[in-house]
């Protein structure tokens, strides 16, 4: 009886955040506009097509990080590991099509699979040896890095097939390939996280873990999918970014993950699950690839725009925690 009377309260909680979302995204809308106009005000180059599609180019591979954590932010979990999980798959594809000499398709596909291989042990370990996912995570960030490390021998992997660099640098209708491959993928993700039963579920885990329990959700498989389903994104944006530059190289994504949680976060993802927007997350990642390329343009220093990026997630945290404790005194 449990299932059959919780499930309708779940499916009702949903559409009530649906509500809160659609409030969330206008807010973030706005901040996105407004950020554009002090940037096309600051520089006279902000407005050009080049740096337009330098922009999207940029918010491609965030914006795919952004949408795993998403998934995973939103269900109550973290998953720290994001950025190493990136440079450990565009390695590993790269390794395979080079020097292994295998067809490009085959090194395409070793990317997602070497990063849902990461994402999957990540998942065993949180519900299986019920390690927190802030350490299982963390450790892999480390893991990830090093392994890719290993695997490169230290060196960027160059000589890519002309396959997999038209994956990242070819212009199909004069769109980049990672912007249209980023599209395709915020779409699906959108359908499944709004209007699927796993999307409802994940969310439902966030809300309340027992709640879960009580409607009848495999709470450790459904988390153990979505960490695995954390990884492959992650090694789909590896893909993207090797293709891009290409070349395989060990360092990449390094520092990715905080940009990609901001990102999720800016675009109402609840840092404590229960709450994630698909469509925020977007406009999130259009607001951090904003933010960067304004700074780039403006010759502001990298360590300065870390500064600015953990500044942002620590605001963004700030207003969300904010408009829950005013949500919960009404």
């Amino acid at each position: 009886m449990a299932h059959e009377t919780s499930q309708p309260g779940l499916w009702a909680r949903a559409q009530r955040t649906s509500v809160e979302q659609l409030h969330i995204r206008l807010e973030s809308f706005i901040v996105l506009i407004v950020l554009s106009a002090v940037m096309a005000i600051l520089s006279p180059f902000f407005l050009s097509l080049s740096n337009f599609l330098n922009i999207l180019l940029a918010t491609s591979t965030i914006g795919v990080l952004a949408i795993a954590a998403t998934y995973v932010i939103g269900s109550g979990g973290l998953d720290l590991s994001l950025g190493s999980v990136m440079g450990l798959s565009g390695v590993a594809g790269a390794y395979v099509a080079v020097n292994l000499g295998a067809p490009s398709p085959v090194g395409l596909a070793a990317c997602i699979l070497a990063g849902a291989a990461a994402g999957c042990v990540n998942g065993q370990l949180i519900t299986r040896a019920f390690v927190p996912a802030f350490i299982v995570t963390l450790g892999m960030l480390g893991l990830a890095r090093g392994l890719a490390l290993v695997i490169s021998d230290g060196r960027v992997i160059y000589g890519l097939p002309a396959v997999m660099v038209y994956v990242g640098q070819g212009r199909p209708l004069g769109i980049p390939m990672p912007v249209i491959i980023f599209v395709i993928t915020a779409i699906v993700a959108h359908c499944v996280l709004a209007y699927s039963k796993f999307g409802c579920h994940t969310m439902a885990l966030g809300d309340s873990e027992s709640a879960a329990r009580a409607a009848g959700i495999r709470v450790e498989r459904h988390r153990r999918i979505l960490y695995t389903l954390s990884g492959a994104l992650a090694g789909l944006a590896g893909m993207l970014f090797m293709a891009r530059i290409n070349s395989g190289d060990p360092t990449a994504g390094l520092n990715y993950e905080l940009t990609a949680i901001t990102a999720a976060i800016i675009g109402g993802t609840n840092l404590f699950g229960g709450r994630g927007s698909i469509l925020g997350t977007m406009i999130g990642a259009l607001i951090m690839g904003v933010l960067q390329n304004g700074l780039n343009l403006l010759a502001v220093q990298s360590y300065y725009q870390q500064m600015a990026i953990g500044a942002v997630l620590i605001l963004a945290v700030f207003i969300d925690q904010y408009q829950v404790r005013k949500e919960s005194r009404v």
